[in-house]
């Protein structure tokens, strides 16, 4: 993610002292004025007894604070207070902007208690000097919230962006444009403009599922108007996840989009962030520009005020380059490679998930076969070319031999699954999920001499469990070499993918992987769910690049990305790639044993070009490539 969060947020937390503001201080919009920020604020008041309501109540002003370099405030005070019927319940999340030498200062403006969407609606403030509140106004006669002034006429009119139907969903974003002032409050003008709401949309929700919100101001920039604004996925759910985005509008005609993020700016991940009135929310609601870096003000948990900081050109150039979804994999023509074998009773039903090894010119595979009693066992072929197989096993390489991967429930899964291959010295080692049935699945590790396996004389080592009992542990592999003295061992025992150091491989079945939880999923992303590794670590000039699959939470398809490391210490991530590198597209893909999957274990890199071998939807194997120059670029973005 681009955005880093300031050090020492929050910047603004609730004042004890003060009761207006004891409570909850956030949602904090920034106006520059003279030699100062000035932050208008949301502050939530102690419960006390309101007459109207009959009841006690915590009331939101809008407060006011000035600052010399818009992170420290000081000389903190009430600046909007509900006045009026449409206001009485409280005045909410200001948006200011500075307009023909006045301040607009629009915000909620709530009229019903308990609160119903008829009673919340845009209020708007005006101020000539941010010192007091010349006039008020009701601005929309219907559900509305979050309203906010371009800074600047646009072919001489006045535009504001809004966010319609905020508490009656789906919650529309949308533009108005004014000839003058008055319009802005004027009922008839937005009778007729709600009567045509769909033709003032701006279409920023990607599934009806979502929900959006505007945030900031927009910002002028040479590339367009940044409009900063709430994401908010499964919006309808339990499982509701806050984020941040950003959307670039032509400069001379704002309904045109003309870029925008295709996932989180930012998450909540911080303490402040993830407890509060409301936990785990970041809601975007101002914004300045200093050169070229974004000062992005934001509520935390509804309780206090932050800030995180974006560089403009980094934000921009991400969001207008056309290529950054297109650089991926290239799947094969020929795919799938390898299909079950129907002369094979061992490999009848399904064959894939391969690992891989590049050896003496030719590319090794053992894969994952599985028959008809759905018992997993490993078989090999063989390629010239890293693309067509030369040659094909009779007979599986590797079969289940311990009790911890044979068959407990008759008809249920079971064997030894997803192998991936690691050659260190003279031995290839071959990490590999076991499972009995009945059991959570453990990671198992052998080992076989290259001179052997080269022969194809199946002189295994005896397996050994290495990952602790009573946990699901799936997808690990090695680091090809040690680093600072120790193996690093991939490997995943929940969501994530997590690391182990070890000075030795010989386990002797009483010493497990650790857990150092390492590349979490990211909420709101391709790879939201959950991630494992899919081939072992591959060493470039620019640091471990590894190959990964994730999860989408709301789909559930399995898609392919990569993540890029320190070479001296893997634990340091330098880069990941924004967008998936592969994902299910062809039938073979989206159809089978397993649909939308596409499931990697090996990976080799022939001259300047990586072979990614991938299992299809649980059924085949397909093989894709791309150029190791390409794939650091999508990685280091």
């Amino acid at each position: 993610m681009l955005a880093k969060r300031f050090e020492t947020n929050p910047i603004l937390k609730p004042n004890p002292d003060q009761s207006w503001e004891a409570e909850a201080v956030f949602n904090g919009c920034p106006i520059a004025k003279e030699e100062k920020i000035f932050l208008l604020y949301r502050a939530v008041s102690l419960p006390h007894y309101h007459t109207s309501a009959q009841s006690r109540l915590r009331v939101s002003d809008i407060g006011i604070a000035e600052s010399k370099n818009g992170l420290s405030f000081y000389n903190r005070r009430r600046f909007i207070i509900p006045e009026y019927d449409w206001e009485k319940f409280g005045c909410e999340d200001p948006r200011v902007t500075k307009l023909n030498n006045k301040y607009f200062i629009f915000y909620t403006a709530l009229s019903s208690w308990p609160p119903k969407a008829e009673g919340i609606r845009v209020g708007l403030a005006i101020s000539k000097d941010l010192k007091k509140v010349s006039e008020k106004h009701l601005v929309t006669p219907f559900n509305a919230k979050a309203m906010a002034l371009f800074p600047e006429k646009i072919n001489g009119k006045m535009w504001a962006v809004l966010t319609a139907n905020t508490d009656r969903p789906p919650a529309k974003i949308s533009l108005a444009s004014f000839d003058k002032e008055e319009e802005m409050w004027d009922e008839s003008y937005w009778q007729n403009w709600y009567k045509n709401i769909d033709k003032h949309l701006l279409p920023l929700e990607r599934r009806p599922q979502d929900h959006v919100e505007v945030g900031a101001p927009p910002i002028k920039t040479k590339e367009g108007w940044l409009l900063v604004y709430s994401y908010i996925r499964n919006y309808f759910s339990p499982q509701k996840v806050f984020g941040i985005e950003a959307v670039l509008l032509d400069l001379k005609n704002p309904a045109k989009i003309i870029g925008r993020t295709n996932f989180p700016i930012l998450q909540p991940e911080e303490y402040y962030e993830k407890y509060g009135f409301v936990p785990n929310i970041v809601f975007p609601s101002g914004a300045i520009l200093k050169k070229d870096l974004i000062y992005l003000y934001y509520g935390s948990a509804d309780t206090t005020c932050s800030v995180a900081f974006l560089p403009l050109s980094s934000l921009t150039s991400d969001m207008l380059k056309k290529d950054t979804a297109s650089i991926g994999f290239s799947r094969a023509k020929e795919n799938p490679i390898l299909t079950p074998n129907k002369d094979s009773s061992w490999e009848t039903k399904a064959v894939f998930n391969p690992g891989a090894i590049y050896l003496d010119g030719k590319v090794h595979l053992v894969y994952r076969a599985m028959s008809p009693s759905n018992t997993s066992v490993l078989g090999y072929a063989q390629s010239d070319d890293g693309v067509h197989i030369s040659y094909r096993s009779r007979d599986p390489v590797y079969t289940p031999r311990e009790p911890f991967e044979q068959k407990l429930q008759q008809g249920g899964n079971s064997g030894t699954e997803d192998p991936r291959l690691v050659k260190i010295g003279s031995k290839i080692y071959m990490f590999y999920t076991a499972f009995d049935g009945k059991n959570p699945p453990r990671v198992a590790l052998t080992w076989i001499r290259d001179s052997d396996f080269l022969r194809q004389e199946w002189n295994w080592s005896k397996p050994v469990l290495i990952s602790p009992p009573g946990i699901d542990d799936k997808d690990s592999c090695v680091f090809p070499e040690k680093i600072k003295g120790k193996y690093a061992i991939i490997h995943r025992s929940g969501d994530d993918i997590d690391l182990s150091f070890h000075k030795s491989l010989d386990f002797d079945g009483t010493t497990w992987l650790e857990e150092y939880r390492w590349l979490r999923p990211r909420p709101g992303w391709w790879d939201s769910k959950k991630v494992g590794v899919a081939a072992p670590p591959i060493k470039t000039k620019d640091g471990w690049l590894i190959i990964y699959h994730g999860v989408g939470e709301e789909d559930g398809t399995y898609r392919v990305g990569a993540v890029l490391t320190d070479l001296q210490d893997p634990t340091v991530v330098l880069g990941r790639t924004d967008y998936p590198l592969l994902e299910p597209k062809e039938n073979y893909e989206k159809q089978g044993l397993t649909p939308n999957v596409v499931f990697p274990c090996g990976a080799v890199l022939i001259g300047e070009k990586i072979f990614l071998y991938y299992g299809e939807a649980d059924q085949t194997i397909g093989v894709a490539s791309i150029k190791l120059k390409d794939i650091l670029n999508a990685v280091k973005r």
